[in-house]
């Protein structure tokens, strides 16, 4: 089985693409690295679930709209 076939897959990329802002906008925002925004949006890791949350509000999205399990 394909490895990223077992993850959860996360839409911040495309969430963020949509509403013209750049990864430094969550970093900012969050106080987290630019590289851990980076992992989140290529999937490489997900950020904690209060995390999508926070990112959910600053982005004025349902959180369903963030995550695809």
């Amino acid at each position: 089985m394909d490895k990223e076939e077992t993850k959860p897959l996360n839409r911040i990329k495309v969430v963020l693409a949509e509403k013209g802002k750049p990864n430094k906008f969550l970093s900012d925002n969050l106080g987290v690295a630019p590289t851990t925004v980076s992992k989140w949006v290529t999937n490489t890791c997900q950020p904690p679930m209060e995390t999508f949350v926070k990112i959910a509000k600053l982005l004025d999205v349902e959180l369903a709209e963030l995550i695809r399990m």
